[in-house]
């Protein structure tokens, strides 16, 4: 045993009664494998099938995991951010519940930080399990979302991390509700470390995340780290003004030598128009709607059930 030093193992779950008696076992033997003393922080985000109740199970068994439970659903990235405020450990370590992410690879994260990385990310060399839509959409996705930032994001990344606790303080200090968390680690700039692995197939049930909440996710990502989608309308307006003058022009020499209909100036003129106005208020909508988010000041959680912690119930974040 380590002298002196903590981990946290941070789990989100969300529906997830059918891996969790599989995840655990597993999650355990790679804590104890690195030789520190550990806990485990199971955060239920608003789960209402029998989630809860195998994760009360556990923590009776084992007092060493910690669980949080959601009045609702907030949401994966404030899920584990509730746990990040309850983690003590000298380093966090961030994975989901459905085992597409290797538990057994924590104790190498652990070896790359005692070296002195402050962050240490999984990079995925392979995804199994997959749609070729949803591996497509995520490759185009961080892609954007790298040639937008104004720091850089590796790419095929996700949550699953080792992160110091000189990086869990700063990251406590950021409380923002648009979250995305690999977007604020390279905010931060601190020493990051990769390791490669291939994802595998969910162990068990089905993925809870949308096409909704990949959107919304992709949003958060994009308006809360890049602000060139604020100029992107600037430089569309010029091309298509540009092109817009050529028809018009095309459309006069049409005028002048075959004739051209009346109507198609109005028509030109006001798709013209619209189709920027809109795309300038869709873009300034995004992030006025994250303004308004913010100002309202509510808390970014609320936690109605708390075991083997020392969170009040009902206590607000």
């Amino acid at each position: 045993m380590q002298a002196n030093k903590r981990l946290s193992l941070i789990v989100p779950v969300y529906y997830e009664e059918e891996v969790l008696p599989l995840a655990y076992p597993r999650m355990k033997a790679a804590m104890e494998k690195t030789g520190y003393d550990f806990e485990i922080i199971f955060v239920n985000d608003g789960s209402r099938d029998g989630t809860m109740k195998i994760l009360r199970g556990i923590a009776k068994a084992d007092r060493r995991v910690k669980v949080l439970s959601f009045s609702r659903n907030f949401g994966h990235q404030l899920a584990v951010t509730a746990g990040m405020d309850q983690a003590a450990g000298d380093a966090l370590i961030i994975i989901d519940a459905d085992l597409q992410d290797p538990p057994e690879l924590i104790p190498d994260m652990v070896k790359l930080w005692e070296q002195g990385a402050d962050i240490v990310y999984g990079k995925r060399k392979k995804r199994e399990g997959e749609t070729f839509f949803k591996k497509f959409t995520a490759a185009c996705y961080y892609r954007l979302l790298t040639s937008m930032s104004a720091y850089p994001i590796p790419l095929d990344t996700g949550d699953f991390r080792l992160i110091g606790r000189n990086v869990a303080d700063v990251f406590l200090r950021m409380r923002e509700h648009g979250r995305f968390l690999r977007g604020m680690s390279a905010w931060m700039g601190f020493e990051s470390v990769p390791i490669e692995y291939i994802r595998h197939e969910r162990a068990a049930g089905k993925t809870k995340y949308t096409l909704k909440k990949m959107l919304k996710f992709a949003l958060d990502g994009i308006t809360g780290f890049s602000t060139k989608p604020l100029t992107l309308p600037l430089a569309f307006g010029g091309v298509v003004t540009g092109l817009s003058l050529l028809g018009f022009l095309a459309v006069l020499i049409c005028a002048c030598t075959v004739g051209a209909a009346a109507w198609l100036w109005g028509l030109c003129g006001v798709c013209l128009l619209q189709g920027v106005v809109l795309l300038c208020l869709g873009v300034h909508g995004a992030y006025l709607g994250r303004i308004f988010e913010e100002s309202k000041g509510r808390p970014l959680y609320i936690v109605a059930e708390a075991l083997n912690t020392d969170f009040a119930s009902e206590e607000e974040k």
